[in-house]
């Protein structure tokens, strides 16, 4: 191969790397504007009056800004309705915090037993996990809503906390994938030393996972802050409403004040962005190193 089809072939090989970085950025372009645009929209709406949502510009940017600013609307949304906010998200903690913890300490063990463990039908019993991952939640809900009235558990928490303090398969899954990338040589030295099989998951298995227990950590707790569906079922006193569904009272029978449904977004949105950026780190970390070799 003489030198001009070196250099023409490792110029046509740059060209198609950079194609295709280019291809990937513009995608990568295209979703982030196509995920914030709501949220913009959301946050322009908040400060606008109530005349003003609707009223469409000439100059379509224009429109997204305030001709006047209300920052009063998170007031609004705060106080209104006898501070529902406040009430709502202090019982959504409560539902949400024991239920976080409690649910991935008993995934963390459900996924160790299943990547380090060795027990009859491991397997099979895996399997058949994923295969119950698989049916959608709407099938089971009638059921379920059953099951927990003959307990008398419907106007109370206990149906939105129980069933994920038991563990979600999704977070077995994704333990079990990480736990499998933990050195074997680890553990049994741990072994040799006396450990028994908790006091490995406890001080090897757990440390070493601490990106994935975080990465789970943060899923668990949007999914059980931004629930809706579950506590719309279950709860039916208005003083245990969770945040959601206090959001959803914020329309009124006759008019919907789509500025105050908007605030109270915003500030329902804050506790979420802060523990993201809080855990962005084991976030990122966890998603890049499941399954691979720690």
């Amino acid at each position: 191969m003489t030198d001009n089809m070196k250099i023409t072939k490792s110029f046509g090989i740059r060209t198609k790397h950079r194609m295709i970085s280019l291809v990937s950025y513009l995608f990568a372009g295209l979703t982030a504007v196509i995920i914030l645009v709501p949220m913009v929209w959301m946050v322009s709406t908040a400060f606008k009056s109530d005349g003003e949502v609707f009223l469409v510009s000439r100059n379509f940017f224009a429109s997204w800004i305030p001709m006047e600013w209300h920052p009063e609307n998170l007031v609004k949304a705060f106080t209104y309705a006898e501070y529902q906010l406040p009430r709502g998200f202090l019982n959504t903690m409560i539902i949400a915090v024991p239920t976080v913890v409690i649910g991935i300490f008993c995934s963390s063990i459900g996924g160790f037993a299943f990547a380090k463990m060795k027990f009859p039908g491991r397997d099979k019993i895996f399997f058949a996990l994923i295969c119950f991952m698989m049916i959608p939640g709407v099938i089971t809900m009638l059921p379920s809503f059953i099951l927990f009235s003959k307990l008398h558990w419907v106007d109370t928490y206990l149906p939105l906390m129980i069933p994920p303090m038991l563990g979600s398969i999704t977070g077995v899954f994704f333990l079990r994938q990480f736990f499998m990338g933990v050195p074997d040589e680890l553990l049994e030295s741990a072994r040799i030393d006396g450990c028994s099989e908790f006091r490995v998951f406890c001080s090897i298995a757990v440390p070493c996972a601490k990106p994935a227990i975080a990465t789970q950590a943060v899923l668990g707790f949007m999914a059980c802050y931004n629930d809706f569906t579950n506590p719309l079922i279950y709860i039916n006193s208005p003083e245990k409403f969770t945040l959601q569904l206090a959001l959803s009272n914020l329309g009124g029978y006759y008019f919907v004040s789509w500025p105050l449904i908007m605030a109270g977004a915003c500030l329902a949105l804050i506790p979420s962005v802060v523990i993201f950026f809080a855990a962005q780190k084991y976030f990122v970390e966890g998603i890049a190193t499941t399954g691979l070799k720690v």
